[in-house]
């Protein structure tokens, strides 16, 4: 068979079913000749993001994969290869090289080296025979592990190799690995023994599925619990444990409680220091379980380290605390101290969240938004700025994977592509991006995607016509120059590439359009509803 054939045949083994990418890429032909459907994008950074939505919502059970044009479009894919592997998303990336006899000069661009600082992986096919193996060893990096994308470049000139039949390959492993028991004692201990605990939850625990276990691990110790934006969605934010979630902007339970704490304890997490995260403060106890013993130690101290999956590690910890402690503590006084501290937060922001005058602005629209769909039946996701930090700390996620967040690395039009993903791999959920003025001047033609491809998705648009966070940045070129001003018709945009536009401007009409975007939805037409919004710029930053 040829090698086309042979790729398409390991992907269909491995359970990929939609291949995302542009041409040219031959491997699109092939893929779909194995009925794995392909779905082309405007932009190759899209399609990475896809990809990524697919990996996410998933737990990584399914695949992400996208494939493109050597040179330009290798090129211009880095910025969403260089996304995957920040917020850590195992994805496969299938660029096509140039010929083997021409891929090492100058100044022609060679993936599977130029991408290999931000991959788990790197790898070309050389041989054909080889095929079998590099698959393999891609896969098995892809299920294993902490998540990264993982990169196999093939050669223009190798379509034409033949790879010998039967092929010769079997879907690689998915193995799990636990923490040393005798730091597990030892966490267990420190944990039991803390007189105002916290735990903090990475997406570790979504890739681990461990969301039952970190419930009765809270309810055995009545421990609060906040999240990293990556790990939203982990905790239900309605339990009277949860502090809420934290990025650069934060419900105010989250500092104060971490703040008070004399030991945190993260699961799934790696820690990392990004400004837009949780600071953890300084001098605390801290209990470090990740997957990746790399990140022990590498932005916080760790006084116990348990490596390994979240899951496994949760299992033992509630196995070894259950030996000592038999009942679910008493959590009335800590969770009547997080209630309070929410609702003086909230009675704070309740102007903001219901303001009833024009412009809208933007914490009305999203609090609208909140009230309005089927939360359990939603997935969302924000995009980099102001609409990350005006919806993360207010939006409360139930169920598991209903809100992708991210933070450490923060490009702009990151959302629009993250929706279409998870569109595709849960069809029967209502997927929203929300974005600004700014991200969608990023990857907006990729709304014609969302059309073209049938993915009917809800895009909520927050438009104040500015850059409005640099204005503070900006006031001399703002004043002379006018270099925050930004402008656009985007319903209109939306409607000229055959999907459902709807500008609102009134108070009084958020609520109905977003229910006759859900109906548009149903109907299978993707929808941008564009909220003309006023220049809001306050968020909610420890101690405010």
């Amino acid at each position: 068979m040829k090698l086309g054939t042979a790729i398409a045949e390991i992907m269909r083994r491995e359970g990929i079913e939609i291949l995302c990418g542009y041409p040219v890429n031959h491997l699109i032909e092939y893929a779909a000749n194995a009925d794995i459907r392909p779905v082309m994008v405007r932009q190759e950074r899209i399609g990475l993001h896809m990809a990524d939505a697919i990996s996410r919502v998933t737990s990584g059970r399914s695949i992400g994969a996208f494939c493109m044009q050597h040179g330009p479009g290798a090129e211009n894919a880095m910025g969403g290869v260089a996304q995957c592997y920040g917020e850590s998303v195992p994805v496969l990336v299938l660029p096509m090289g140039y010929a083997r006899r021409l891929a090492n000069i100058e100044p022609n661009f060679n993936s599977s080296q130029a991408m290999k600082a931000f991959s788990k992986s790197s790898e070309p096919i050389n041989i054909a025979a080889e095929v079998g193996n590099i698959f393999r060893r891609a896969f098995t990096r892809l299920k294993n592990g902490r998540g990264g994308p993982v990169i196999v470049e093939i050669p223009a000139d190798m379509w034409n190799e033949e790879v010998s039949e039967p092929l010769n390959y079997t879907p690689v492993l998915r193995t799990r690995y636990g923490a040393d028991p005798v730091h597990v004692k030892e966490a267990a201990a420190l944990l039991m023994g803390a007189k105002r605990p916290v735990i903090y939850a990475g997406q570790g625990v979504h890739y681990a599925k461990a969301w039952p276990q970190l419930k009765r691990l809270a309810e055995r110790l009545a421990i609060p619990v906040t999240t990293s934006l990556g790990g939203k969605s982990s905790f239900p934010e309605t339990h009277p444990l949860s502090l809420g979630s934290g990025g650069l902007a934060v419900p105010r339970a989250v500092p104060k409680f971490l703040g008070d704490a004399d030991l945190i304890f993260g699961i799934g997490c790696s820690f990392t220091e990004t400004s837009f995260g949780i600071a953890m403060p300084k001098g605390k106890t801290i209990i470090h379980s990740t997957l990746d013993p790399n990140h022990l130690n590498k932005d916080v101290e760790a006084k116990v380290g348990l490596v390994g999956d979240a899951g496994l590690v949760l299992d033992a910890l509630l196995e070894e605390i259950g030996q000592t402690v038999t009942a679910d503590r008493d959590a009335r006084a800590v969770a009547a101290e997080i209630a309070a501290s929410h609702k003086e937060w909230l009675a704070k922001w309740m102007p903001k969240l219901t303001h009833n005058d024009a412009p809208l602005n933007p914490y009305r629209v999203l609090w609208d938004l909140q009230h309005t769909v089927d939360i359990k039946n939603t997935i969302i996701t924000h995009d980099a700025g102001s609409p990350r930090d005006q919806l993360s700390p207010f939006w409360k996620a139930v169920e598991p994977l209903s809100y992708l967040g991210w933070g450490k690395t923060t490009q702009l039009g990151y959302g629009l592509g993250l929706a279409m993903g998870a569109k595709l791999a849960k069809p029967d959920k209502l997927c929203i991006n929300v974005w600004g003025d700014a991200a969608i001047g990023f990857t907006g033609m990729d709304f014609e995607t969302a059309v073209r491809e049938r993915i009917p998705i809800m895009s909520i648009l927050l438009n104040n016509f500015s850059m409005a966070i640099e204005l503070k940045v900006m006031p001399i070129s703002t004043e002379k120059y006018r270099s925050t001003d930004i402008s656009g018709d985007y319903a209109a945009m939306a409607r000229a590439f055959g999907g459902y536009g709807e500008r609102v401007t009134k108070p009084e009409d958020i609520v109905p359009a977003i229910k006759r975007g859900i109906q548009r939805t149903r109907e299978g037409v993707p929808v941008l509803l564009e909220f003309i919004t006023s220049k809001e710029t306050e968020v909610s930053r420890p101690g405010t």
